[in-house]
């Protein structure tokens, strides 16, 4: 198998391309619109041929470039079928495996951070989203967000798989690119060294962060598959490409 692990720096995003060499199929995690023409450029290096793209969730800080992806090079769009998502091609499902050519995912639904995220398993790897993070998680408090729902994802999902599992999170804000289980099992200050349901209910309760910059504009832009809003105002114009999809049209 292919793999790379792809950077966009203005969210701190993750995008992970998988491609599978005997078919010269790829898919592309948690693609960001901005680096599009990077991941094109990438995909076009490497020989292979996006047959999909694939959300772990409904981001809220940035703009997934699964539409324009789409409309670029005719691949199809996964996500969760808990989002009901009408642009969506594919609806990913626990317990029914995602294959393309010979790679094939495990959906594991880990809501908490939003209530219809999920994280993929791939052999070795674990594509965890905003669910588990290097030494953290994602925030609880927006998108029917649950620290209850979000302690059980990772304590009784996540934390199941063996110790040797890498884990490959959406984000990272220190240059950090790749744990493990039994890493964030020992050391991940929010959930791990055994803290209780009632410990990390309190981490989540009291961090006090402030709204998100750009999820009024994220959330239904992302709710229809990566549109660039309208009315984006011009100090949030960074976060969607000038030639991105527009609900203008």
């Amino acid at each position: 198998m292919i793999f790379k692990q792809l950077f966009e720096p203005l969210s701190s995003t993750y995008t992970y391309l998988l491609g599978d060499p005997q078919t010269g199929q790829a898919i592309l995690i948690d693609p960001v619109i901005v680096s599009m023409e990077r991941d094109l450029g990438v995909l076009h290096e490497l020989g292979l041929t996006l047959a999909y793209t694939l959300d772990t969730h409904i981001h809220a800080d940035h703009i997934t470039a699964a539409l324009a992806l789409r409309n670029a090079t005719g691949s199809k769009i996964a996500a969760p079928a808990f989002d009901c998502l009408p642009c969506a091609d594919v609806a990913i499902e626990e317990g029914c495996p995602f294959e393309v050519g010979g790679i094939s995912l495990q959906p594991l639904h880990t809501p908490g951070h939003t209530d219809g995220h999920f994280s993929y398993l791939l052999g070795e790897r674990v594509f965890t989203g905003d669910a588990l993070l290097i030494d953290g998680c994602g925030r609880t408090d927006f998108q029917n967000g649950d620290a209850d729902a979000l302690y059980r994802s990772v304590t009784e999902k996540l934390f199941a798989l063996p110790d040797e599992t890498l884990v490959y999170p959406a984000h990272d804000y220190k240059e950090r690119r790749v744990s493990s289980i039994a890493q964030e099992k020992q050391r991940n200050a929010r959930l791990g060294a055994g803290k209780t349901l009632e410990a990390f209910r309190s981490i989540m309760a009291e961090l006090a962060l402030p709204y998100p910059t750009f999820i009024d504009y994220a959330v239904p832009g992302n709710r229809a598959c990566g549109v660039c809003p309208a009315d984006l105002p011009d100090h949030l114009a960074q976060y969607c490409r000038q030639m991105g999809v527009s609900l203008q049209g």
